[in-house]
């Protein structure tokens, strides 16, 4: 199997490698590629069936963290900060301990080490509300604006979520069904101690899928983490204030300098 399609912005000799949730594509972190300090590179990928990649035989958190090596691999980066959105950011943490020579640093963004509670009630239940409208015949197109909606802070522009809601109605059903019956699946929690590479948790104040609360509890486990949390901004950031993600970004890409 190939290795997954990717946009490539910048120059320099240390790479960022940035994974995107499950509602987005290469395109998601356009504003970072554009904002990198001097001397990195930034690779976006699009996940595994979606956008221009092949999707994987099964999709495993396992095949997905080979994947993301094989894309290093082709772009001739040893090593990666991995930064992760949502789902992107348990693949970062699956990247962390599967791969730990590959990682110059995590940004673990608005994600968990975990799905769900240890009560599987909760994830049987996502997964049969997040499954029943695609079983109906719907399409990402069809449900991607009220789910997009409920991601942003109370004063995101309708063109930010009309653009949010553009990526996620590009994925094809068959990625979104096999996505949402991976996430259900993660659970890294006994693994943050081993982390040891320099990490950013990256929170967002008015996320309720990530919760500060959760991402700070989160990074108070993995030594040495630094956590942020952007203020008046929802679970996707990124897009919503990308000024002040980017900062923080270039403030953690700098201290490793």
């Amino acid at each position: 199997m190939s290795a997954p399609a990717y946009r490539e912005a910048g120059q320099g000799a240390r790479s960022v490698l940035f994974l995107h949730g499950i509602g987005g594509n290469r395109h998601s972190f356009d504003a970072q590629l554009a904002a990198l300090p001097e001397g990195w590179r930034g690779l976006a990928w699009d996940m595994p069936g979606y956008g221009e990649s092949e999707p994987l035989p099964a999709m495993i958190f396992e095949a997905l963290a080979a994947a993301a090596v094989a894309l290093l691999d082709e772009a001739g980066a040893g090593k990666a900060v991995v930064l992760g959105h949502s789902m992107g950011g348990m693949i970062a943490q699956e990247i962390a301990a599967r791969h730990p020579a590959r990682v110059d640093g995590l940004v673990l963004f608005a994600t968990a080490p975990a799905f769900g509670g240890r009560d599987d009630s909760f994830k049987q239940q996502f997964l049969a509300d997040r499954l029943a409208p695609l079983d109906a015949g719907k399409t990402p197109a069809d449900i991607a604006p009220a789910l997009v909606a409920a991601m942003f802070g109370p004063a995101t522009p309708e063109a930010v979520k009309a653009q949010a809601a553009a990526s996620m109605a590009a994925i094809p059903a068959s990625a979104y069904r096999a996505a949402l019956e991976c996430i259900v699946t993660f659970d890294r929690r006994a693994g943050l101690e081993r982390i040891a590479c320099p990490t950013l948790v990256l929170a967002a104040e008015d996320d309720t899928l990530s919760p500060p609360k959760t991402m700070e509890k989160m990074a108070g486990r993995i030594p040495g983490a630094t956590y942020r949390c952007l203020a008046g901004v929802g679970h996707l950031a990124n897009f919503e204030d990308p000024a002040a993600f980017n900062a923080v970004l270039t403030d953690f890409l700098t201290s490793l300098d």
